[in-house]
């Protein structure tokens, strides 16, 4: 505690750079775009293993990116004028906006663009308050959903040192189209939302926990932290989706894809070449603790209202580059479910299986669920960009000999983009997936490599693949219009159970020994264009035709006993399926209803501030 104190001290007494140290959503596409343009150009250096940025960061990139507007086209030029008047109080000014009541230094207040900003004369408070408004509609032969959320969301600054923020969005889906009880009649229809995103369906929309409804499904989603910074670092309280690893879909470390998580955060930059970060979070197991329960007083007695499992994550990311547009990384995770947390987990520069060693291996005890990872990104050819991922989740030598059947749990990941080459303002996309038997699964339900059952790392989960291309075009300030193809597939679908400790005879898992990639029980095709206009600051309006084509498939093979072929009896044991009926049974497990089969589904909707 009295090194935490001698840290904020130093902090709060060293100078600074203006700015905010507030995360920049990870869902304002237009800006980490145009971003990873200028990037592309050479214009500046982004460390993109590390997402989302922080609105001071952004705004030290448009002065970088500034410097080079003489080399701009029209749309980019205007794209710049643009995001630097959405940071203008980053830059210490009050933003220019259409219809507004404002003296031009302190304040604004906008009708067009509803917001209020201020900034005080000497620049040491600001400030912005914005409302949240958004809908979107999905249609297609099986009827229409709706989507529509409303909140707020205010952020602070005081003294160039201390950033305060939070948000709210109300949430709903409604469509008695494909969303109510006659569709879903089994068990898990309490939970209506979940039919559309649940943790096991496999597809990219952001994940939520849903309250209880029989007409779609209800959440909210409350964000903000507090940070303190100065220019070479930050320590703060936030819960936030984060995204690690160089992706442009979905990455294979952390995807952001999970609900936003608490956690402690820290960053430190002293110098160009290198960076520091590091979280310590607080996880939903879903995990019932059968040792852990409330009594509750009911007309029958009492009842007891079992709790779930503790569950907390630490990793810390090292980032190097050596020569501008390169950059390497390198990082460490674990997660694990003590009843308490562990204080030699906040030790940010650590080998995390090590600490774990030491407080687990003499007890005999199984290991908590530790995982490293690399990344390498290189811009150095102007126009492009190329970056790979490993993400390691359990690996041993002994596995590499021939004669051992066992496989690691290995992910990899490679992707490219080319923009502004050889036609200006089109960027090409294409990124590659694939993760072995196991990757992200634990022996151990409440050490898996996901929160509120959704998967950190790529949605597609273990013994899978995802491909992604996108082809856009910018014709205009604010408008992009794309064509994306999504290919997602998945192999058989295996728990992870151990080798059998009490058998000297069962020394291999039977799990990790099957070969990966083998046999196909669920894919999904997606081809779809884009038109989206970002109309002004933080205000999109967006359409969408898709087509997309989800099978499940049978497998032939014999199955193991951790191979799940059809799910469980009421007795509780093993279904075996076959033929059509398994093929029914994945495509209902891996695909929400509304997606099962072909479909061509319009989708348009209007937001403001997402």
């Amino acid at each position: 505690m009295k090194r935490l104190s001698i840290l904020v001290l130093c902090m709060t007494i060293v100078a600074s750079l203006f700015g905010q140290n507030i995360p920049v959503s990870l869902q304002y596409t237009q800006l980490y775009d145009f971003l990873d343009e200028m990037a592309g150009e050479g214009y500046i250096h982004l460390n993109s293993a590390i997402r989302p940025y922080t609105r001071k960061q952004v705004a030290e990139y448009l002065q970088q990116i500034e410097e080079r507007s003489t080399y701009f086209n029209k749309r980019q030029r205007q794209e710049l004028d643009f995001f630097k008047n959405e940071f203008a109080l980053e830059l210490d000014t009050v933003p220019d906006n259409w219809v507004e009541w404002t003296n031009r230094k302190t304040f604004n207040l906008s009708l067009a663009q509803p917001s209020f900003h201020y900034l005080t004369p000497k620049k040491n408070f600001k400030m912005t308050i914005r409302p949240i408004l958004g809908m979107d509609i999905y249609a297609s032969k099986k009827g229409a959903i709706m989507k529509r959320w409303y909140g707020a969301e205010i952020q602070a600054d005081i003294a160039h040192h201390l950033s305060i923020w939070g948000s709210l969005r109300d949430i709903s889906w409604n469509g008695k189209a494909m969303l109510n009880s006659k569709y879903y009649p089994d068990d898990a229809s309490k939970i209506a939302g979940a039919r559309i995103t649940q943790g096991r369906y496999l597809n990219n929309l952001p994940g939520v926990e849903y309250k209880e409804s029989s007409y779609g499904g209800d959440f909210s989603d409350s964000k903000g932290g507090i940070s303190l910074y100065t220019w070479w670092g930050s320590i703060g309280v936030q819960r936030e989706n984060i995204a690690w690893g160089d992706a442009y879909y979905s990455s294979n470390i952390l995807s952001g894809h999970n609900p936003a998580v608490p956690m402690i955060t820290l960053n430190l930059k002293p110098c160009r070449w290198f960076e520091f970060n590091y979280f310590h979070a607080w996880l939903v197991s879903n995990v019932i603790d059968s040792t852990a329960y409330y009594v509750e007083n009911t007309t029958k007695g009492v009842d007891y209202e079992y709790r779930p499992h503790n569950k907390f994550m630490a990793a810390n990311m090292l980032t190097f580059s050596p020569v501008k547009q390169l950059s390497f990384s390198i990082g460490n995770s674990i997660i694990y479910a003590e009843r308490n947390v562990q204080a030699i987990y906040f030790i940010p520069i650590a080998f995390f299986k090590s600490l774990d060693h030491l407080l687990t291996k003499g007890l005999g005890t199984e290991n908590q669920n530790s995982q490293v990872f690399f990344t390498i990104n290189t811009r150095n050819l102007r126009h492009t960009n190329f970056y790979a991922t490993i993400y390691i989740d359990e690996f041993s030598a002994s596995r590499l000999r021939k004669n051992n059947p066992e496989h690691n749990l290995i992910s990899y990941q490679v992707g490219f983009s080319v923009s502004d080459w050889p036609v200006k303002d089109l960027s090409l996309r294409a990124e590659f997936t694939r993760s072995n038997i196991a990757c992200y699964k634990h022996s151990i339900p409440a050490l898996t490599y996901q929160s509120n059952s959704y998967y950190m790392g790529n949605y597609m989960g273990d013994n899978a693949q995802n491909i992604y291309a996108q082809l856009a075009y910018r014709p205009v300030r604010g408008l992009k219009l794309s064509f994306t193809y999504i290919n997602d597939t998945k192999y058989n679908d295996y728990s992870y159970l151990r080798r059998n400790k009490s058998n000297p005879a069962g020394n291999i898992s039977q799990t990790i020994a099957q070969k990966p990639f083998a046999e196909k029980t669920y894919m999904n095709n997606t081809f779809s264009f884009e038109a989206l206009y970002e109309v002004f600051q933080n205000c999109y309006a967006v359409v969408n035709f898709s087509y997309n084509d989800a099978r499940g498939y049978a497998p032939k093979s014999t199955p193991i006993a951790s191979e799940d072929r059809g799910g469980t009896n009421a007795d509780g044991t093993a279904r075996v399926l076959e033929g059509t009926a398994l093929e029914n049974y994945y495509l209902s497990k891996f695909c929400p209803l509304y997606y099962q089969g072909k479909n061509f589904t319009f989708m348009a909707g209007l937001s403001f501030n997402f």
